[in-house]
């Protein structure tokens, strides 16, 4: 027994699923960090063009439609052809659309480099990678996403800082030629690592044994999205991913106008997002390895509880600490629900279309995160306070909890 655990240990520590982790978290890192660089870029381009705010903040708007109309091909590219050449395909779009945007002179070029190049090339930033990674755990599943999933607050919080540092030196031309460049480069060297599956370098996925390997013959057989989008699950988990995007994205884009309604000054309203961010990193992590314990359904109603809280905390608020403290309740929570959809999609319906499913589902989210921004705008217009859009966002996420209990798994843990 002492020989066969030695055994498994060294080939734990030699397994190739976790190159196609660091790997993964690697890529997802320097896409985010470029993406969320844009507001870092936002004022030279409006000093040097004389655009409005609308219009130059419309190529970033644009970007997201063709993120999100693009995630769907790119899932089932993966599927079909697998990460190395999807990653790389987009690893190309971003750093030759960063490149272009050194040449911007009219707002064609801009809507052009950075909504469609750039937009294009992000598609791939989330749903391929972890997609993969999921093939390659049985064990430790939600951890590893969680781990992956956790790049986007790594490159929220350096690509502005990064960026910013660059322009000052720089300009902002030549920092777009650099950015572009580390983009390509890193991103099409690190596609290279990442293998589909375990059987390409003939192991298999962590925590395989005769069960586990029965269960995983079932997962690959999975079903196909046609098959899945009859299931009445997937309409469910699908009405999550719309109450998710519109929570997380309508409280990033009002919480510093709220605070700063609330006479908090700018710098420390800006503060909240960083916070935010950084305690998403950490419960992406940590809800993941919880979720490998006692199932992912229950992290997704989890994480939503910690959401409505928050959520219904902001409505009351008036102090600095106790909107830092709902924003690092609203982050902790939030990260558990990013990384809750895969492995439910696993879960569910199986490896073989999990990336095109993946793909699907996240359309919901692109949805709630469209409306959830402008309809919280539009009930502050309407009634000059944020307390009933805010309770508006409480409440759906409250729905998001029903949903979560309504869901049925195969399975209640990994």
């Amino acid at each position: 027994m002492d020989r066969e655990e030695e055994n498994k240990r060294n080939f734990d520590k030699f397994f190739y699923g976790y190159y196609v982790v660091g790997a993964s978290l690697i890529i997802m890192s320097a896409m985010w960090g470029g993406y969320y660089a844009f507001g870092v870029f936002f004022k030279p381009l409006l000093n040097e063009f004389g655009w409005t705010r609308a219009m130059t903040s419309g190529a970033f708007s644009l970007s997201s439609i063709i993120n999100g109309f693009f995630t769907i091909w790119m899932g089932w590219l993966t599927d079909r052809f697998g990460p190395r050449m999807v990653m790389t395909l987009c690893g190309l779009f971003i750093g030759i659309g960063f490149i272009l945007m050194s040449q911007v002179s009219s707002s064609l070029h801009l809507y052009l480099f950075y909504g469609i190049f750039v937009g294009a090339g992000m598609s791939g930033s989330f749903i391929p990678l972890i997609s993969t990674v999921s093939k390659w755990f049985i064990k430790r599943r939600s951890l590893m996403t969680g781990i992956v999933s956790a790049s986007t607050g790594v490159g929220a919080l350096i690509g502005p800082i990064v960026a910013s540092r660059f322009i000052y030196y720089f300009g902002w031309r030549m920092s777009y030629v650099i950015l572009g460049a580390i983009l390509l480069f890193i991103i099409v060297l690190f596609s290279q690592i990442i293998k589909k599956d375990p059987a390409m370098v003939g192991q298999f996925p962590y925590g395989e044994n005769q069960k586990a390997l029965q269960k995983l013959n079932s997962e690959v057989e999975g079903l196909s999205l046609k098959e899945a989008l009859y299931r009445g699950a997937f309409w469910v988990l699908f009405a999550t991913g719309f109450c998710y995007g519109y929570c997380v994205f309508s409280t990033m884009v009002h919480i510093v106008p709220h605070a700063i309604e609330l006479k908090i000054s700018p710098l420390k309203a800006a503060n909240l997002i960083a916070t935010i961010g950084g305690l998403g990193i950490i419960g992406k992590v940590l809800w993941g390895r919880i979720g490998d314990l006692i199932g992912n359904r229950q992290i997704l109603i989890i994480g939503f509880i910690f959401v409505s809280v928050s959520l219904s905390g902001l409505v009351s608020a008036r102090t600095v600490w106790v909107l830092f403290l709902m924003a690092g309740i609203f982050g902790f929570g939030y990260g558990g629900i990013t990384v809750s959809h895969s492995p439910i999609i696993a879960e569910l319906f199986g490896l073989k279309s999990h990336g095109l499913i993946f793909g699907v589902f996240d359309i919901s989210v692109m949805v709630g995160a469209a409306i959830g921004p402008w309809l919280t705008g539009f009930v502050f217009d309407l009634t000059g306070s944020y307390r009933i859009a805010f309770l508006v966002s409480a409440g759906v996420s409250f729905s998001g909890i029903i949903l979560g209990i309504l869901l049925k798994t195969k399975r209640g843990r990994e």
